[in-house]
């Protein structure tokens, strides 16, 4: 027996098996900072269209989670898609370092009570540091973009530019000081925005108060009696005993009716539809005397439980008949934004509201028999009062939702402060209020996922005016001179403004906490005092698109006002896109941003939430530094953002096992291109065999899917489009038919070069597609592709040698479509005649297929090279009356009977063929092999 292997085209390239993603990707990233890829793509793209993806930037406090890495892999996906359409799509990443958390961790290591301007140096050095640690983190998952030139929220002319859109909106009209209530954290000792406050369940005392009569004339009147039989009182509800030391006014709806109920000792006061549940939770029996709706009781007044105090009814439409309540409601304004607003609109005075709880939660020492006391310890003591003067009806202890501040999940509470707002419903300068302006922008912004667009409509609709003043060290100052008399703002306000942000940009923020009013006001400054709040962070985060955007900025992109789009997690609907709506709007009059794309939250293999205490949190440096950046970016490729981002690692595992159904797909396509130099050998495609222009064509379409796919941000298309290409049309038939024509024809034969040729277009396209998502690996691919090389794959565009058949195409794409469903029937078969022992392998098997009129047509135009389609050493054709005792198939028109081949093997090619062993010289070979040899004539083959 001769030896032959020496005859055949075997496959070969130094493209590996296993990825070794943990030590080639750092690798790599070493080249691409070597090559300066960012700027260099940034000067290939110059003067193409601009597509701008604006980043939100995270917080500088803290390692990099798992959401960080879906949140940065996401942008980095749609950056270097666009890029890949031959936009120019630069990517500024940016950090927000302002706010409690860092002032905290600060105070935490070097103490309390440090020197302002020594703890504001102290958070921009930590902020630094953690913006360091993050950074690598996000260099290691494969970002790419302008790393040496980030945005920072701290940066000196970031801070200018802040103060600058706050100027701009003064200008417009929008920014106000006002006292209402705020959501207000005693831990943080400030203000909280709508974002920072989240709801936890929380344990309260639940308790109905009696408030009696102070006149019991104009009561029996509004029930139209003549006099009440006995004393009386109206009935609250609530579970803030807190509060009720601050109550001034009482609540009910004009529209609801309301019953006088003789309980024995005294008449109450209750919603109707509520009198039977209230008696049975006061432990009273009782009927009812008169009813009266709540119109009629407006301006009564009762008296306060325990302070020598009016509480005067005011009709309210916020007030609900809920079962547990009474249909009235107590009204503390300072500690309620109903009862602020319904107060003020019956013409009480900011002046003679009552707020004794203090900034940190304790009652000013003032208050009668609550003083200095934690209003969390003093709610048992309040409700003993009121038993104590026989005013308590009911007490409970619930369990309900409560806001909590999200950085210390501790309560927190409506307080009212005099603070700086942004107006809701103030009317700017064009006479459009501002949230008149932020519904229409929200109307005229592309949402992904849609449902994103209802969700912040309703917020917007919905939402109180702004609180955008803090009280801290570490933050933006609101650079404001108020008159010491008047408490208006100076005249000149927006100039001054410019005059601070010129000083904060040569020196930060302490410029403005340093100056002296005399150096801006001059003889003015003995009347005015100079502001020291400071600016909410989602001001910081909201105004970045002011002087990110600008062209005028040192990151600007010279893309106006609007990037296309802002991508952020779906609590962003209420953080980063609501401010930075709202500050769009205000300033330019529309959003900052075309479109906004919104992803869940990652959870665990059963949907948890990610917790140490639960053992399930995956961290991405973990899995960067056992599987690869590579693997999460593809697991975060084929998951739906849309919703809910499970992930584990078996979830990652299985990831990998796609990752090598793709990489193993690209080794066979780069070492079957062994010896091909594409400039010399590759195949004009109209003279390329049928079967490589049919795989040629199906990647020109699958090309135009992707395209789209990636313009729609539809990553999971991607995967799964790229994933089923190399599972069903090249691993499942493709490169198998190819196989015997790439090993076995000669080196340099049409029939070799016209595979190589359709080989090269496919991987040349397919290291494009994947290198958004894949970008180390398609790296890898790129370079081991023969040809001309640029220096990256991301410095590429979608190939262009792609070419697509003809819609007359005697085997068109509805021919091999035929075949191929042919074919998978035919492997079924196969594999059922090599369980039944029937068969070794395919080549060693002959078929007749028995078919109809339709698919004899089709088949027939294979001719002989129908056996190198259907994997087997001979095919017989047969009409399909005659294959009554044939193997049915899936396929109508179609049966299959297998044998096993009577012929001997050919030692080349292993198909078993009646000619082997009658060529001299050549026992052990097929007359096809013999005329293959490098000295024969070499085989002709036209389709297959």
């Amino acid at each position: 027996m001769s030896d032959y292997k020496h005859t055949l085209n075997l496959p070969e390239t130094d493209f590996p098996m296993r990825g070794m993603l943990p030590k080639r990707e750092p690798e790599r990233l070493a080249q691409w900072e070597a090559l300066d890829l960012y700027h260099r793509l940034r000067e290939e793209r110059r003067g193409r269209q601009l597509f701008v993806l604006h980043d939100g930037p995270p917080y500088a406090n803290g390692s990099i989670h798992i959401g960080h890495a879906v949140n940065k892999i996401l942008k980095d996906i749609i950056v270097k898609s666009k890029n890949l359409a031959g936009f120019d799509a630069p990517y500024v990443p940016g950090w927000d370092c302002h706010g409690l958390p860092i002032e905290h961790r600060v105070e935490t290591t070097h103490g309390k009570h440090l020197e302002p301007e020594r703890a504001r140096a102290l958070c921009r050095e930590y902020a630094a540091e953690q913006i360091q640690g993050q950074m690598q983190d996000f260099v290691r998952l494969g970002v790419v973009g302008d790393w040496g030139n980030p945005y920072r929220s701290m940066d000196y002319a970031n801070e200018a530019g802040e103060i600058r859109a706050l100027a701009d909106m003064v200008e417009a009209g929008y920014v106000f000081k006002g006292l209402k209530p705020v959501n207000w954290c005693f831990d943080c000792g400030s203000a909280l925005a709508e974002a920072e406050v989240e709801y936890q369940d929380k344990q309260s005392d639940a308790i109905d108060v009696a408030f009696p009569s102070a006149d019991d004339a104009g009561l029996a009147a509004a029930f139209g009696l003549s006099e009440l039989p006995r004393p009386a009182a109206i009935v609250i509800w609530t579970t803030t005993p807190w509060t009720v030391p601050a109550n001034q006014a009482l609540n009910v709806h004009p529209e609801f009716t309301y019953a006088l109920v003789d309980v024995g000792e005294r008449l109450l006061v209750l919603a109707e539809e509520l009198v039977e549940s209230c008696l049975e939770r006061f432990g009273l029996e009782g009927e009812i005397v008169a009813t009266a709706t709540g119109e009629r009781l407006n301006g009564l007044e009762f008296r306060h439980p325990f302070y020598d105090r009016l509480s005067p009814v005011y009709l309210a439409d916020y007030v609900e008949v809920e079962v547990g309540s009474t249909g009235i409601v107590h009204s503390a304004p300072s500690y309620g934004v109903d009862d602020f607003v319904t107060c003020r609109a019956h013409g009480m005075d900011f002046s003679d509201m009552l707020n004794p709880v203090q900034g940190d939660g304790v009652y000013a020492d003032d208050l009668p028999f609550f003083g200095g006391q934690l209003i969390w310890k003093a709610n048992p003591q309040i409700v003993a009062k009121l038993d104590e003067v026989g005013a308590l009806l009911a007490h409970k202890r619930i369990t309900h939702s409560y806001m909590h501040c999200w950085r210390h999940k501790t309560p927190v509470i409506y307080r009212a402060t005099a603070q700086w707002f942004v107006g809701m419903d103030v009317k700017g300068k064009d006479g459009r209020t501002l949230r008149e302006r932020a519904l229409a922008g929200i109307e005229a912004t592309r949402f992904t996922p849609g449902w994103g667009q209802a969700r912040l409509h309703s917020m917007i609709a919905n939402r109180p005016d702004w609180c955008i003043s803090r009280q801290r060290n570490w933050g933006v100052p609101i650079p404001f001179f108020l008159h010491k008399t008047t408490g208006e703002l100076h005249p000149r306000t927006v100039e001054l403004m410019e005059e601070a942000a010129k000083r904060v940009e040569k020196e930060g923020i302490d410029a403005w906490f340093r100056l002296e009013p005399a150096e801006l006001l001059g003889d003015e400054a003995a009347d005015y005092d100079k502001v020291t709040d400071t600016l909410d962070v989602w001001f910081d985060s909201g105004t970045t698109h002011r002087h990110v955007l600008r062209g005028s900025h040192p990151h600007g992109h010279d893309s106006g006002p609007r990037a296309d789009l802002y991508l952020e997690g779906s609590d962003q609907h209420r953080g980063w896109f609501h401010s930075s709506l709202l500050t769009g709007c205000a300033i330019d009059g529309h959003p900052p941003y075309r479109g906004l794309l919104t992803h869940g939250f990652t959870v665990d293999a059963h949907g948890r939430k990610m917790s140490k205490s639960l053992g399930n949190v995956v961290a991405p440096q973990e899995v960067m530094d056992k599987l690869g950046a590579d693997i999460l970016r593809l697991w975060v490729a084929s998951t739906d953002y849309a919703g809910e981002m499970a992930v584990s690692d078996e979830i990652l595992k299985r990831t990998a096992d796609v990752y090598r159904r793709i990489r193993n797909t690209a080794r066979f396509l780069l070492a079957n291109l062994n010896g091909f130099e594409p400039e010399r050998d590759a195949v004009a495609f109209d003279d390329m065999l049928a079967l490589d222009q049919w795989v040629v064509d199906r990647a020109a379409q699958l090309q135009g899917r992707i395209e789209t796919a990636y313009e729609e941000y539809r990553f999971l298309d991607v995967y799964q489009q790229v994933h089923g290409f190399c599972a069903r049309e090249l691993g499942g038939f493709y490169l198998d038919v190819i196989k015997d024509r790439q090993y076995t024809t000669q080196a340099d034969s049409v029939a070799r070069r016209s595979a190589q040729t359709a080989l090269y277009h496919v991987v040349e396209a397919l290291a494009r597609w994947v290198a958004p998502i894949l970008s180390f690996t398609a790296e890898e691919i790129y370079k081991h592709i023969p040809g001309k090389r640029n220096d990256s794959v991301l410095l590429e565009e979608y190939y262009t040698g792609l070419e697509t058949l003809a819609a007359d195409a005697e085997m068109g794409r509805d021919f091999w479509e035929q075949v191929l469903e042919v074919k998978q029937a035919v492997n079924k078969c196969l594999e059922e005649a090599r369980n039944a022992k029937v068969i070794k392998g395919s080549l060693a098997a002959e078929i007749t297929l028995y078919v109809d009129d339709g698919l004899r047509e089709t088949l027939s135009k294979l001719g002989d090279e129908l056996r190198f389609v259907m994997l087997t050493s001979e095919v017989t054709l047969a009409p399909l009356a005659d294959g009554a005792s044939a193997e049915s198939t899936d396929l109508d028109g179609l049966k299959v009977s297998v044998a096993a081949s009577a012929h001997t093997k050919c030692e080349r090619c292993w198909h078993h063929r009646a000619d082997v062993g009658t060529h001299p010289g050549h026992d052990d070979l097929c007359g096809r092999c013999v005329s293959n040899l490098p000295d024969g004539p070499g085989e002709t083959r036209r389709h297959a």
